[in-house]
């Protein structure tokens, strides 16, 4: 039986290794996802790792980025504001912005709407389901600081794309890990990608 899925919806922010480690851990936790990337987000691929994402060769383009199989994955694209995440009543467990760029984090406040991303996590929040909206921008406005306000005000989760350095990361993967992590511990999924503070200088578990 398909489980309920997480809806992950990828926006135009730079920061697209962490929608793949957010979505990867999903997946390696046996959950089901369905993917939106807005059309800003494309772009941000192209730059990022080269990826040139085309809706008639999602699976083929998906496998690519992420580097397996994309069994578990139901893909949407960002202009269809009839497919399924637009509805309330439309099963889901929550969604995850990841990266989320400043442009989705006023239409998700402000409710415009504007594409299947901003309408899916307008949904969510009706619907009183988890959104984790994960920002990466720096500085951040005056107006956007208010948006993400408006956002925690509706319930969501903030969680800024700022990894930890305490548990000793070696790599760029291991920060980008770090910041998936957070998202995956909100929404309750079991995961091993950190090492675990225990509060003991040089201790883990």
């Amino acid at each position: 039986m398909t489980r309920t899925p997480w809806i992950v919806g990828v926006s135009g922010a730079s920061g697209t290794p962490y929608a793949k480690a957010v979505i990867s851990g999903l997946l390696d936790a046996g959950e089901s996802v369905d993917l939106i990337i807005s059309r800003a987000a494309r772009l941000t691929l192209l730059d990022e790792i080269g990826l040139s994402m085309r809706d008639s060769h999602w699976a083929e383009d998906l496998t690519s980025w992420l580097g397996r199989e994309v069994d578990g994955i139901r893909y949407w694209t960002a202009g269809d504001l009839a497919a399924g995440p637009s509805s309330g009543s439309y099963p889901s467990q929550g969604m995850v912005v990841v990266p989320a760029s400043t442009a989705a984090v006023s239409g998700i406040a402000l409710g415009l709407s504007k594409d299947l991303l901003q309408r899916a996590a307008d949904v969510t929040l009706k619907e009183r389901r988890p959104l984790v909206v994960v920002p990466r921008e720096t500085p951040l406005t005056r107006s956007t600081l208010k948006h993400l306000l408006a956002l925690d005000e509706a319930g969501a989760v903030v969680l800024p794309a700022s990894p930890g350095f305490y548990a000793g990361a070696r790599s760029v993967q291991q920060l980008v890990d770090f910041v998936a992590a957070k998202v995956l511990d909100v929404l309750g999924v079991k995961h091993e990608l950190i090492t675990r503070w225990r509060g003991e200088l040089g201790a883990a578990q």
